[in-house]
């Protein structure tokens, strides 16, 4: 995925980066046999070391299956890894609780490769614009008037 750990461009300049991530490691068990006995482990991510300052962007390319994704879903947390750091803003994500890490989330954001695998096929259209709006604490009475205006704006009724 990445041939060599990105450096910010502030870590010459004694500045912290935004975005902190070292020696990140995912490993998903293998199961096999009818007890579902673990046999070994598929390594997603495996040791990797990048830093992001504010005012940049970090595009992680790869071939299909080496672990951009996951490195996406272990930054927020969507996933827990198996080692590794992830600090944002100073501070350690991997020891926040779920109501300081719903706040972060906010501020991060991971474009997947694929946008029809970023919707839940489970979650009504409703459901996945409100989700968003209560997110950034709009008011509940809000909600509705919101996403009638948003299926609007894209030729939908609501």
């Amino acid at each position: 995925m990445l041939a060599r750990a990105a450096r910010c461009r502030c870590a010459g300049a004694g500045v912290k980066p935004l975005l902190r991530v070292a020696k990140l490691v995912k490993y998903f068990p293998v199961r096999r046999g009818i007890l579902g006995r673990r046999s070994g482990a598929v390594r997603a991510v495996d040791g990797i070391d990048f830093e992001v300052g504010e005012g940049e962007t970090l595009a992680l390319v790869g071939e299909s299956g080496c672990g951009k994704s996951t490195t996406g879903r272990l930054i927020l947390r969507l996933i827990e890894p198996t080692s590794g750091a992830i600090d944002f803003e100073g501070r350690d994500l991997l020891a926040l609780d779920p109501t300081e890490l719903r706040a972060r989330r906010r501020a991060l954001q991971i474009i997947f490769q694929d946008p029809y695998t970023s919707l839940n096929p489970r979650m009504t259209v409703r459901q996945m614009l409100g989700e968003p709006l209560a997110l950034h604490r709009l008011a509940l009475g809000r909600h509705r008037e919101r996403i009638a205006e948003l299926l609007k704006l894209v030729g939908l009724a609501p």
